[in-house]
């Protein structure tokens, strides 16, 4: 028997140079929900990828069908790729990830979706937000350098010195939205790259939205290479202290 699903849920799955992961990702996804009885979409942001990414989505929408499988151009910076995709999202739910496989496609959807662990906080919290953390209970990162996770932590001990959001994980990158929810926070958040996640959160406490996480393990991506560098960390910086000055 299925599990009773939430209404559609719309995945957003921004890509840049993902040939590689996103057939397998997409396979995991549309497996995992259609086998719990869920309705879905997926929705796929990429930003100009010159690896061939974009012809890739286009032979998966043709065999999933488009009403599974919607692929969208952006290009513009990270962030703006999920107000984007929202023009295209028909889910009541709306479920953000990474494509690059660092998120367990199946298990974490079974903890957010699929078994009731979501559905008992959702109705005892009436949660707006549910996002997986990296630092809380038995969550943890994986696959990563000793460089990596300073950078990582550190961001992290940061913002929770300076904004205190009440949150554990506040660049996490797989979180479930009520869409409505959503489209309120991105109506108030003026941050790109990797600020933004940290923006939706804080924006969401500061809006009075409720929030609930659930330890998640993230893994380092198998194919291609991580887009975070110098830039994107001074950028994250100089976000960290505008948002310290501004809520």
């Amino acid at each position: 028997m299925a599990a009773r699903g939430p209404g559609r849920v719309s995945v957003l799955l921004p890509t840049y140079n993902e040939r590689d992961n996103l057939p397998l990702v997409v396979w995991l996804l549309a497996r995992t929900l259609s086998d719990s009885g869920i309705d879905f979409e997926i929705i796929i942001i990429d930003d100009g990828s010159p690896d061939g990414t974009q012809e890739v989505a286009q032979q998966l929408e043709k065999i999933y069908g488009s009403d599974k499988i919607v692929r969208q151009l952006f290009l513009f910076p990270s962030g703006t790729a999920y107000i984007h995709g929202m023009k295209y999202a028909t889910g009541n739910f709306i479920v953000i990830m990474d494509a690059d496989l660092s998120h367990h496609v199946r298990l974490h959807f079974m903890v957010f979706l699929i078994k009731p662990i979501v559905y008992r906080k959702q109705k005892e919290g009436n949660f707006d937000i549910v996002s997986g953390t990296r630092y809380k209970g038995n969550g943890g990162v994986y696959g990563w350098d000793l460089k990596r996770k300073l950078i990582s932590r550190g961001a992290n001990f940061l913002t929770q010195v300076l904004l205190r959001p009440g949150a554990s994980d506040l660049t996490g990158s797989f979180r479930l939205y009520r869409k409505e929810v959503l489209q309120k926070l991105m109506e108030k958040c003026v941050s790109k790259g990797y600020v933004f996640q940290m923006e939706m959160i804080v924006r969401a406490r500061q809006l009075g939205f409720t929030i609930g996480e659930v330890p998640i393990s993230f893994v380092d991506r198998v194919y291609g290479e991580s887009k975070l560098g110098g830039n994107e960390i001074v950028s994250f910086l100089k976000g960290l202290l505008t948002l310290f000055a501004t809520t």
